[in-house]
């Protein structure tokens, strides 16, 4: 999920891939009949220049940020319930979810999945419109996940759980296939220059494997108000066999966008954006 704002290039988003880049590095070369002379030397695990989404690029670099005395606390007092540790094994969603006490059951709650969520504004929202709904949502960001724990406390909601870890090894390994009822990603990183496009989280791999982990008729919802992302975004979606797009039919006049759903709420910035005459494009396709 996203912050007040869409996050910024450096914010950690859920990763597209497994491993992060290296840098290739200077090394003194030995044949070098030039005194200091260099030569560039390619790691050993970086990608060949040929593929064109390597296992080498994420779409996401972890940054930096101050975990407030507030956030720490929710750390200490809510972690326990809230964070679900990474597993390299499927999750079982109703122990995951399990509530001592509680009268109803876990099992029979759809389960929606959400990608980088920001600072968790629009996901405590989004869980207490829904209380009949689960969430798993997957961050790298610490300050965010500790933000989101706070607000969980405060709104008192029962129906988030929190995996601090990389968003494609969770999908690979911790979710089964026709599992899972939704998937929000909202505003992930743009990558706006063309030389980083291919960080864009949004890519077929990763689409492919969201879509087999949707049950027939579960729905995968994408936000941006980056246009070349939104029509990138829509390319990818329409490409993958497994979705279709309601939106095409019953909104033939937004050229295969579709109308903000009402759980999603305006932040500050998209107010902002509004006023300032930018777009936000809502993409939102079903698993046939």
């Amino acid at each position: 999920m996203n912050d007040t704002k869409p996050a910024p290039p450096s914010t950690a988003l859920s990763s597209a891939v497994s491993s992060a880049p290296a840098a290739e590095l200077n090394t003194p070369s030995p044949s070098a009949s030039e005194p200091g002379k260099t030569r560039r030397i390619r790691p050993s695990h970086a990608a060949p220049d040929d593929v064109a989404y390597p296992k080498a690029i994420k779409s996401f670099v972890r940054r930096a940020g101050r975990t407030t005395t507030g956030q720490a606390k929710a750390f200490e007092d809510l972690g326990p319930k809230f964070l679900q540790p990474y597993q390299a094994s499927l999750l079982d969603y109703a122990a995951c979810f399990s509530t001592p006490g509680a009268t109803d059951t876990a099992t029979a709650r759809p389960t929606i999945l959400e990608i980088g969520f920001g600072m968790g504004e629009a996901t405590a929202h989004i869980a207490g419109l829904m209380p009949e709904k689960n969430f798993i949502c997957c961050e790298v960001h610490e300050p965010g996940v500790g933000a989101l724990l706070k607000r969980i406390g405060e709104q008192n909601l029962h129906n988030i759980r929190i995996v601090a870890h990389d968003a494609v090894e969770v999908i690979d390994h911790m979710l089964a296939p026709n599992s899972l009822d939704g998937v929000h990603i909202f505003f992930p990183d743009p990558w706006h220059k063309k030389k980083h496009n291919k960080r864009r989280l949004i890519q077929p791999g990763l689409i492919a494997k969201l879509a087999a982990r949707l049950k027939p008729g579960g729905y995968l919802h994408c936000a941006t108000d980056w246009q070349p992302y939104a029509e990138q975004i829509l390319e990818v979606l329409s490409a993958e066999p497994l979705l279709r797009n309601p939106a095409a039919q019953t909104h033939p006049e937004l050229a295969g966008y579709a109308p903000k759903p009402h759980y999603r709420p305006l932040t500050k910035f998209e107010n902002r954006g509004i006023k300032l005459g930018h777009g936000v494009w809502d993409v939102v396709f079903e698993r046939v």
